[in-house]
């Protein structure tokens, strides 16, 4: 597989190799230790999660604490969605920006997002279907939103009149978001993550081996 970093610090895409003949296809949609090598520590794997939404359904803009955080891959395994990453760290060189990838059961993508960054998308397709590997469980607590149609982010929701859910209609904006003191940021997200990066190198002196030796979270 193919793994290319974005243009925000933290996000990056993954393309993989698909073998197919007659009789279908085969493909490695996850591999910790080529996800590893990239991020600099393996993806602890704590939750899987599975969302299916209509055509014109936007989720989002969604993000965590840190710390913890909640590191997601997202992969979608049926129809197609456009999946968008926001940068939402306070601090951060990109702060406000976005980076949109389409994720689909043709090519079948993935994208791989870092603690701190927002996370959301739109259904292009009747039962898109997202696959989410994510690094917490679910804490409702430490979890928030931005809207999605903020007119700073001015993503650009490829639907005329997107569906939200009441959570995400209701949500702050990203100026409301950070007045309230609800974003991440930025230098507490690099130093947590620079810790995730650290462990992995003392406990094994490499990637590579860390990896073996956390196979019990793949």
């Amino acid at each position: 597989m193919k793994v290319r970093p974005l243009g925000i610090e933290g996000a990056w895409e993954i393309t993989p190799r698909q073998h197919g003949d007659s009789r279908g296809l085969f493909l490695e949609w996850y591999r910790f230790d080529h996800l590893a090598d990239a991020v600099g520590h393996p993806l602890r794997l704590a939750q899987g999660n599975l969302s299916v939404s209509a055509r014109g359904v936007v989720r989002g803009i969604h993000f965590a604490d840190v710390p913890p955080g909640q590191a997601k891959y997202v992969t979608c395994v049926r129809g197609a969605v456009l999946d968008v990453i926001v940068d939402v760290r306070v601090g951060s060189p990109t702060f406000g920006r976005w980076e949109a990838v389409r994720l689909d059961d043709v090519d079948r993508r993935a994208v791989y997002l870092g603690e701190g960054l927002g996370h959301g998308f739109c259904a292009l397709t009747d039962d898109a279907t997202l696959s989410y590997l994510c690094s917490t469980t679910y804490n409702p607590t430490a979890e928030h939103a931005v809207h999605p149609l903020d007119p700073e982010l001015a993503i650009d929701w490829p639907v005329g009149s997107p569906t939200l859910s009441p959570r995400d209609a209701a949500a702050p904006t990203l100026a409301q978001a950070r007045a309230a003191g609800l974003l991440p940021e930025h230098r507490t997200c690099r130093e947590f993550v620079a810790g995730l990066d650290a462990g992995t190198v003392r406990a094994s002196g490499g990637t590579r081996r860390a990896i073996a030796a956390d196979e019990s979270f793949g």
